[in-house]
């Protein structure tokens, strides 16, 4: 059962709306479980019990829900909850609204919705009764110092507040506006061009979108791109505002996302690193905890936590994230005992990593990763090379079946410069592992002995590997032969190889070809690089034989095909104006004729690589697009400007607007249905208006 099904959550949601409180609330906390950010949900919880008129629940309501979700509409029910509830306790009331107003805006004043709730906290000062004349000097201090914060916040109200703030000044003393509405003038105008610019980035993002785990669709990756968009535009600082403000913006930035993408590790972890980056060390920490309790199953974002602790040398913390993950994977545990290891040999030196290895290595779910591991660093760092050995012939005992430790082994004995060693340990490995397993060590051992041996002994490996190999073979005669693509393997070194790249393509070919020849019909003919290719049954004499056929002709890799759903596509949105594209495309989709404009529109959107427009425009030019009439008829070459002649519009038939012009001056009448092609019509003129998108 998919617990994050978005379409189930909205119909329990509606559902709760019609129950009982009673009974609305425990879909409510499941949901709530489910989606801890989602700010709709929430206020249609604490509605529910402000309808009911019990204050408390909602009041505890609000205290698990306002820091984690900064959305403006969420924070409105809360100020009008608050309003609600100190409407007739007097001053005492007022005052607790004041404070309430306060707290609001310091967490969700940056908002680009905040405007509204900037007036309201005006208009409830204004409304303030005042006793002596002091009450109304301070009134209107607090008034103005409002007024000043509202008008640097780019919000879609900046204007309004503005004008507000102008009237208020002039209303108060024309002289002293004066003054302070040219020093906050400029500043006015930076938050309205800000506001302009950070319209642009906002209507890109989802807001009813609910935070789910990520799934890599269409429409996820858009708005994960899109929050990464106005992120970089805040810490661009458009507005050139103080640090100290510009951190805050950010900040709430950062909130925002997390609502909405609250299971991607990646955006946590920026978030904790722009806080570290900034000298907020401890506020990066709880971020960190944040991370790890919203996603306990992300290993990586634990590491980076325990890194983040151990560089500003909170050991003990660092040591205490490593723990939980040992004990949280108990049954995957090599990674983290790996990296444990090291963390103790960084922090507490060699004997206390030397005791958790021996702890380790007892455990049944160690692998041999941990044993080469602890053998490198105590050959890398240590410089001890005879314990690293000692490790390494420990774990020989118990991963001798393993390909991977063997070879790990053979290259610390080649760093050692120790060949005996190593032709020693292949010949113990092969003896054990099965013809299967034991590729790759044949592999390295034919590599080492053309390296430190001769060519006799190089020439003999290579035989004994092929004597070896061909038991899991069919024809094991064929591959025994010695092949020209032997000598290349023998005589290549890194990327340097002793024929051409063609001549190499060859070769391999002709030594796959060998290798399969023999195979049955009835089998799939795989390449080395996991390309299947199609079965040929060409019949030799009275046996029918199975050969590939040409390199090229493939089959495509479908294990991560993804069905096709114009659904979760969204479509190309084209308009005359701001559309994104050059100016030259601009002026080429004014002089569209509608229908063609709103097919354009319709289109529904591509991925993949795009063609190039030349390229296509010279096909299509230079193919014969039948007529209506000319349906079922060979077709010839295309005579006429239209394929021959590109120098200018003028010779193509079409006026500037992209339309033929009228004979004779007489106005252009339609055709009968199936007389001409449209295809023809388009086409035919010096520019493709259609494919221009391509």
């Amino acid at each position: 059962m998919d617990i994050y099904n978005v379409e189930a959550a909205e119909i329990l949601a509606k559902e709760a709306l019609v129950l009982p409180i009673t009974e609305a609330t425990p879909i409510y906390e499941k949901l709530l479980a489910t989606f801890p950010t989602a700010a709709k949900y929430w206020k249609q919880y604490v509605e529910a019990y402000i309808s009911a008129h019990n204050e408390d629940i909602a009041k505890q309501i609000f205290s698990r829900c306002l820091l984690t979700c900064p959305h403006i509409n969420l924070w409105r029910c809360y100020i009008t909850f608050i309003k609600r509830v100190n409407n007739k306790r007097g001053s005492e009331g007022l005052e607790e609204t004041k404070k309430a107003f306060d707290f609001m805006l310091n967490y969700v004043g940056n908002d680009v919705a905040s405007g509204p709730v900037w007036m309201d906290y005006i208009a409830f000062l204004k409304s303030m009764p005042v006793v002596t004349p002091q009450d109304e000097s301070h009134r209107m201090t607090t008034i103005r110092k409002v007024y000043q914060k509202a008008i640097l916040v780019p919000t879609s109200h900046v204007e309004q507040l503005w004008k507000d703030y102008d009237n208020f000044e002039n209303s108060v003393s024309r002289t002293l506006a004066k003054g302070l509405l040219s020093e906050y003038q400029p500043k006015f105008n930076s938050a309205k061009a800000v506001y302009r610019e950070r319209k642009k980035y906002i209507e890109d993002i989802d807001w009813n979108m609910l935070a789910t785990p990520p799934t890599g669709s269409y429409e996820e990756e858009q708005q994960c791109m899109a929050w990464k968009r106005l992120l970089a535009f805040e810490k661009g600082n458009p507005q050139r505002i103080d640090a100290a403000t510009a951190n805050r913006r950010i900040s709430f930035t950062y909130e925002q996302c997390l609502m909405y993408l609250y299971h991607h590790p990646d955006v946590w972890y920026d978030f904790a690193m722009w806080h570290a980056k900034n000298g907020s060390t401890d506020s990066a920490i709880q971020i960190f905890q944040r991370a790890v309790k919203a996603l306990p199953g992300s290993e990586v974002l634990k590491y980076a936590f325990a890194e983040l602790e151990e560089s500003v040398g909170a050991i003990q913390p660092a040591k205490t994230i490593y723990e939980s993950l040992i004990a949280e994977n108990a049954n995957m545990t090599s990674l983290a005992h790996i990296q444990f290891i090291r963390f103790l040999r960084r922090t507490e030196g060699i004997e206390a990593a030397r005791k958790f290895f021996l702890d380790a290595r007892k455990l049944p779910g160690c692998t041999y990763h941990v044993y080469v591991a602890y053998a490198t660093m105590s050959f890398c760092l240590d410089k001890d090379a005879k314990v690293a050995q000692n490790v390494f012939e420990a774990g020989l005992k118990r991963f001798m079946q393993e390909p991977g430790y063997v070879l790990e082994y053979a290259d610390f004995l080649c760093r050692l410069n120790d060949d005996r060693n190593v032709r020693a340990l292949f010949e113990r490995a092969l003896s054990l592992l099965s013809p299967e397993k034991s590729i790759e060590v044949w592999k390295r051992f034919v590599q080492f002995e053309q390296i430190y041996g001769d060519l006799a002994s190089m020439q003999k490996v290579e035989q004994r590997r092929k004597e070896a190999l061909s038991r899991t073979s069919e024809d094991g005669s064929s591959s025994l032969e010695d092949t020209l693509y032997d000598v290349v393997s023998r005589y290549n070194y890194m990327d340097l190889w002793p024929c051409s790249s063609k001549e190499l393509d060859y070769l391999s070919r002709q030594e796959w070809l060998a290798k399969n020849m023999f195979k049955k019909a009835g089998k799939s003919v795989i390449l080395t690089s996991g390309a299947t290719f199609d079965k040929a049954n060409i019949g030799v004499g009275a046996s029918a034989k199975t050969l590939p056929q040409p390199a090229k002709v493939v089959r495509p890799e479908i294990s991560r095909m993804v069905v096709y759903d114009p659904r979760q596509m969204k479509g190309p949105v084209i308009s005359t104006t701001s559309s994104g594209y050059t100016k030259e495309v601009d002026e080429i989709f004014k002089m569209l004729s509608p229908p063609i404009m709103s097919f354009i529109t319709n289109l529904p959107a591509i991925e993949g690589p795009s063609p190039d427009i030349d390229i296509v425009l010279s096909v299509l030019l230079q193919s014969t697009l039948p007529t209506g009439h000319d349906v079922g008829k060979p077709s010839g070459p295309v005579t006429g400007s239209a394929t021959n002649d590109l120098s200018g519009p003028g010779k193509s038939g079409f006026n500037q607007n992209g339309h033929r012009p009228p004979r004779d001056g007489q106005p252009l009448k339609r055709k009968a249905i199936g007389s001409t092609s449209p295809l023809s019509t388009i086409f035919t003129g010096r520019q493709c208006y259609v494919c221009i998108l391509c």
